[in-house]
């Protein structure tokens, strides 16, 4: 689709993607990693955003659930080597979580302002005179997606901190919300496949607490805002949207990070040394608190196995996690 894109309707007038640049952009999303190095207002048409990009981003995130429900299977059955059907499973998570989720979403982020058309490139008056030249875009539908699928690719280059992404403080809440929804969510169906919820609740506390946990962190040393610069502009507001203030972009930020979701509302950068040092600990925990769409529940099983198998061995039994014996096999594997 980008290698073409300069033949497609709806290109806007783009021309087609360099074979690099179209390489390095199709992996990062059917990766879910959605890393970009082009401007997307300057480079995508709608063809490009729509039939592709976004398409992925829904495709990816299923792919996250359909292993973690894989590996809860290995987990809830025994005698048999039989853990589902992975297309069953990509198709059950598309169309009865993501694509319902989404649509939802989507209409609430039109309600809140995002645009959501396929016009072409117009001219935007500016609030101190002249214009910019700006095209319009699915791009709350894209938006409603790359937030709950945890990818995080976004439509303008500026991100979720762009006015027509994230239009305002409500805006920024939802978008928080379809973040961590389903990573958290999951931990219930986990007790439930399991036949034990407190297990999944279990789960679910720990997420929690080390969400909270950096959350309360973020916010004090971003309100915090010691030194003469920080005073003067009433906090740490470098690198930060005005619409979101330090407690919307620090939670955003949060989120994020700990889901290796790679939406941004606001500059990491821009952070205070030590909200810097906070995200990136995030990132290095390893998307588990709450973690991805289905990488955050089998990110944090892997570590109760091996929370379970040392524990084991300090009290010198046998490991074992939901009845299921935690040996040298399990651990190399």
């Amino acid at each position: 689709l980008q290698r073409v894109q300069g033949g497609l309707p709806g290109s806007l007038g783009f021309a087609s993607i360099d074979p690099d640049q179209a390489f390095n952009t199709a992996a990062s999303f059917v990766a879910n990693t959605n890393w970009q190095s082009y401007y997307g207002e300057q480079a995508m048409g709608h063809v490009v955003q729509t039939g592709g990009l976004a398409v992925q981003n829904f495709v990816s995130a299923a792919v996250g659930i359909a292993v973690a429900v894989a590996l809860v299977r290995g987990f809830a059955r025994s005698r048999t080597g039989e853990l589902g059907n992975f297309w069953s499973d990509l198709v059950r998570g598309t169309v009865r979580i993501l694509l319902p989720i989404s649509v939802v979403g989507a209409v609430a982020l039109v309600a809140c302002g995002a645009i959501q058309n396929f016009s072409g490139i117009h001219g935007v008056g500016q609030f101190l005179g002249g214009s910019q030249q700006w095209n319009g875009g699915a791009v709350a539908s894209q938006e409603a997606i790359k937030e709950l699928g945890t990818n995080g690719g976004g439509y303008f280059n500026a991100n979720s901190a762009h006015p027509f992404e994230n239009p305002n403080g409500l805006s920024n809440l939802l978008e928080i919300f379809l973040i961590l929804v389903i990573p958290f969510a999951l931990t219930r169906t986990f007790g439930r496949m399991v036949g034990s919820l407190k297990q999944g609740y279990a789960i679910l506390a720990t997420m929690g607490v080390i969400w909270l946990g950096f959350t309360a962190l973020m916010m004090w040393t971003e309100f915090a805002h010691h030194g003469p610069a920080f005073d003067i502009a009433g906090g740490a507001m470098e690198g930060k949207e005005t619409r979101f203030g330090v407690g919307g972009s620090s939670i955003f930020a949060v989120a994020t990070t700990l889901t290796s979701t790679g939406a941004v509302n606001s500059f990491h950068s821009s952070f205070t040394g030590f909200g810097g040092g906070i995200t990136m600990l995030g990132m290095q925990l390893g998307e588990i608190a709450p973690g991805g769409t289905g990488s955050g529940l089998y990110g944090m099983l892997i570590m109760a196995i091996i929370a379970v198998f040392i524990a084991g061995l300090m009290v010198g039994r046998t490991p074992e996690y939901l009845g299921k014996k935690i040996g040298t096999r399990e651990i190399k594997l």
